[in-house]
């Protein structure tokens, strides 16, 4: 299949080939006839398999190109026609830079973003210029509503980006208020990584009749990354992060801490060990953590220390490495987490360090994923007692290597599928108050937010 056969326009198509975009993921090609349709949408796909091009391509066509094309007449002053919420400020640039670069060739199309911690004054001469399509997180656009400076009366599609954890980490109040607002003859379209059954059953209460398309069973990770255990002391895993990134200073590394502060003074301990780093949390200011994104992106710099902040939403070309520098409280966070590499048919490498107090935690996550994620104890680094999963018998040990020796890879196991209970991927200071594996380079596969 090509996305000339799903029926998108020649501007369109100009933009894919611009892009370097040829060949259509799962997601795509399955929801994008269904959005051309008109009809409601409840969509599942894993991260990295371009849900933002399924949505935005046939809304850019199905609301822009096509109207262009029947004569639609002059509307005067623009409104909002199409509103897209998502839970972070990162995803919602992404998914605003997204619609720029699919409807370039789209010709009178005004799209913008408006987010939390940034001033309001830009974001209020771009609503009183006029807007097509409007991007945005729940909490600021709320602040919008109340001061009156946005006018949603006229929404013909809404799209709500990684729904699940929008309705599942307390954001049900805002969306209400604003579904308040939108006329009740409107499309809306639900995406996301994953959907438990009441999230399901919530998301039926403002939808009429969706379509469904699944291409992500629940809680799975890609089996192209392999995962691996390296048992510390909880007073030494810096010295061990610090020991497995000098392998390979170039390499470019996600470190996931626990904490704010303690990612705060993670990355300036990795910096004063010459590495060039960053932090990402909901603590740093808007264009701080944009410019920490952008530069990991563009390799300015190699590693980035976030909390689960970066778990969801976050697109990175060809993420070679994540490390977990503390495992996440929560088991499916660990699934969100290393969703950041392994992507679109890439391979991925999944370090955890995990001391004797974290077996419980281990534990959680390998009967998430119903497989033993394989201990390789690095040299030097043993922990003072074992890691014990809950029980009397200690954590097996598959094999020994130096930081800069990688096992055999026929020892490397690989994830299989199980349904769980999801639960949300952060606390409230981490959001705005934000399988269908293709090996193709395609929308979502390799640049931010597609």
């Amino acid at each position: 299949m090509s996305f000339e056969t799903l029926g998108l326009s020649a501007s369109l198509l100009r933009a894919l080939t611009d892009l370097g975009y040829a060949t259509p993921t799962p997601i795509q090609s399955q929801a994008i006839p269904v959005v051309l349709s008109g009809r409601d949408l409840l969509a599942t796909a894993q991260t990295g398999t371009g849900k933002t091009a399924a949505f935005a391509l046939p809304i850019l066509q199905r609301q822009f190109v096509n109207a262009a094309s029947d004569g639609e007449p002059a509307r005067g002053p623009r409104k909002v026609r199409v509103l897209v919420l998502t839970p972070t400020r990162e995803l919602a640039a992404q998914v605003h830079e997204s619609f720029r670069d699919y409807g370039r060739h789209v010709r009178g199309v005004v799209t913008t973003t408006i987010y939390g911690g940034v001033g309001m004054g830009p974001q209020l001469d771009a609503l009183r210029r006029g807007v097509d399509v409007l991007v945005a997180t729940p909490g600021r656009l709320i602040d919008h509503i109340q001061r009156r400076s946005v006018d949603l009366s006229k929404v013909e599609v809404l799209v709500l980006d990684e729904g699940d954890r929008m309705l599942d980490m307390g954001f049900l109040p805002a969306i209400r208020t604003i579904l308040e607002k939108l006329p009740k003859s409107r499309q809306t379209l639900l995406f996301s990584a994953t959907f438990d059954d009441p999230i399901r059953a919530l998301a039926a209460q403002f939808m009429r009749d969706p379509g469904e398309v699944d291409c992500a069973p629940r809680n799975t990770v890609a089996n192209t990354v392999t995962h691996r255990v390296h048992p510390v002391d909880s007073d030494r895993k810096r010295d061990l992060l610090l020991e497995i990134l000098a392998v390979d200073s170039r390499r470019q590394t996600l470190v996931f801490g626990r904490t704010k502060h303690g990612c705060d003074r993670l990355a300036k301990q990795l910096e004063a060990a010459g590495h060039r780093c960053a932090a990402i949390h909901g603590n740093k200011s808007q264009n701080a953590r944009l410019k920490a994104l952008r530069d990991f992106k563009d390799g300015r710099i190699t590693i980035l220390v976030a909390t689960d902040i970066a778990a969801r939403g976050l697109d990175i070309e060809a993420l070679p490495c994540v490390i977990n520098h503390d495992l996440p409280m929560v088991a499916e966070d660990y699934v969100h987490r290393i969703g950041r590499t392994g992507r679109a048919g890439s391979t991925g490498l999944a370090l955890s360090l995990v001391s004797p107090d974290e077996g419980g935690l281990l534990r959680q996550i390998q009967r998430l994923l119903k497989q033993e994620l394989e201990m390789v104890p690095i040299a030097g680094f043993a922990p003072s007692r074992p890691i014990r999963m809950g029980n009397d018998a200690p954590m097996p040990q598959r094999g020994r290597a130096g930081a800069g020796q990688q096992p055999p890879r026929k020892h490397a196991r690989r994830p299989h599928p199980a349904p769980s209970r999801h639960a949300h991927a952060g606390g409230k200071g981490e959001h705005d108050t934000g399988r269908c594996n293709g090996t193709q380079r395609t929308p979502g596969s390799a640049r931010s937010g597609r």
